[in-house]
């Protein structure tokens, strides 16, 4: 039967071989640890897109400042800072009652222009027959009386009947008619010509008038405003500035050793800083040449204009170079990185083996190694806390409904 003391003086000195009031020693270490389970990856290849990064600015569709092209008061102005206008609406309107009296000034010198050629008053056809033109038609006749009358006489004469002399003054009353004739058709071509000019003039009246209408070039946003109502403007004064924000130009800036790369259709993903959404676009002019001051080569995209979006907005992008680029891929988990070394832990025959790595393109979940890994290699996934030579043995996979 044993003592109580002795189940006591068992538990409290479990794992000692030496009695109480003499020096311990440790109890001996195991042969061989188990091994940890770790959680493992293959290193494997994956299609990733090979992206460039540029930095750029968004700029306006279009942008133009609108000015007058006749001068005058300003009459009215109808829209203001950040209004929409469409192609074709009225912005501001000249004093046009200067404009409309040029108009009826035209009107009425091109119908007496008409009246000239014995045309209507009003009629859009300005080529009349000149033979009808009463001058010359008078002056016709003349000259048709005095070539008959020149036949008549020389018959006569050659019959004995008419003096030589006779003849001589028909002759030249003919030649006298037939200059004035001459003279009539001249004078029909010079009001002919009259004729044009009072169009033309009629033609620029009106266009003059049309002028004082200023009007929406395409689809926009004012930007500015830079007139103000009842002012005396001359020609070629600005009146307002516009800017189309729909699609907006995505202007970039790419090095000198990437520019062999770009080419017009490359896709663009452009980031806006403190905006989360990404906008994706395609590169749609490249410029001809780098900017020698800084050798860079501007490029353009159109980015479709969302809420936040402006012109002027820092951008930072990635230009897809190559859709389909080969990457050797492990789990972003996998990773290590101690004063600017990176490492990844394999598991190797039972044991974990250190590798430092390079790593190039990173997505959400997962980092591509340039060098170090091959594909195949089996890398531990949250490798912290484990040691180079330590026993590690992957850990059964979780079934999907536990």
């Amino acid at each position: 039967m044993r003592c109580w003391l002795c189940v006591v003086c068992g538990l409290g000195w479990a794992g000692s071989t030496t009695l109480p009031g003499r020096p311990a020693t440790p109890p001996p270490r195991p042969v061989s640890a188990a091994p940890r389970p770790v959680q493992v990856e293959r290193a494997a290849l994956r299609p990733l897109e090979r992206i460039t990064p540029a930095t750029g600015w968004l700029a306006a569709r279009e942008r133009a400042t609108l000015s007058t092209k006749v001068a005058g008061r300003l009459k009215s102005l109808t829209v203001d800072l950040g209004s929409q206008v469409a192609p074709g609406d009225l912005l501001a309107q000249i004093e046009p009652r200067d404009f409309e009296l040029r108009v009826q000034q035209a009107t009425a010198a091109l119908a007496q222009a008409r009246a000239a050629l014995g045309l209507p008053l009003e009629g859009e056809s300005d080529t009349p027959d000149l033979d009808q033109v009463p001058e010359v038609r008078q002056a016709r006749a003349v000259a048709d009386e005095a070539s008959r009358n020149v036949d008549r006489l020389t018959r006569l004469h050659r019959e004995g009947i008419t003096p030589h002399a006779e003849l001589d003054t028909a002759e030249s009353q003919l030649a006298v008619a037939r200059e004035k004739l001459q003279t009539a058709q001249i004078d029909a071509r010079t009001r002919q010509a009259t004729l044009a000019q009072r169009r033309a003039e009629l033609d620029l009246a009106r266009q003059q008038l049309a002028d004082t209408a200023i009007r929406a070039p395409f689809p926009g946003v004012v930007q500015e405003r830079l007139a103000h109502l009842g002012e005396y403007l001359t020609a070629g004064a600005p009146v307002l500035e516009l800017v189309q924000l729909d699609p907006l130009r995505l202007r970039l800036q790419i090095p000198e050793r990437e520019a062999a790369l770009i080419q017009p259709g490359l896709t663009v993903r452009a980031r806006v800083d403190g905006q989360p959404n990404t906008h994706e676009g395609r590169i749609a002019r490249v410029a001809p040449a780098l900017d020698p001051d800084d050798r860079m080569l501007t490029i353009e995209a159109d980015i479709p204009h969302r809420a936040g979006l402006r012109p002027g907005l820092f951008v930072r992008a990635d230009l897809v170079i190559r859709a389909d680029d080969p990457g050797l891929v492990i789990p972003s988990k996998a990773l290590t990185t101690f004063a600017g070394i990176q490492k990844a832990v394999l598991l190797v025959q039972g044991a974990a083996v250190e590798r430092v790595v390079t790593t190039g393109r990173r997505g959400e979940d997962w980092v591509e190694v340039l060098s170090g890994l091959s594909a195949g290699d089996t890398v531990v996934v949250n490798p912290a806390g484990i040691r180079t030579g330590q026993a590690i043995e992957a850990a059964p996979a979780v079934s999907a409904g536990r």
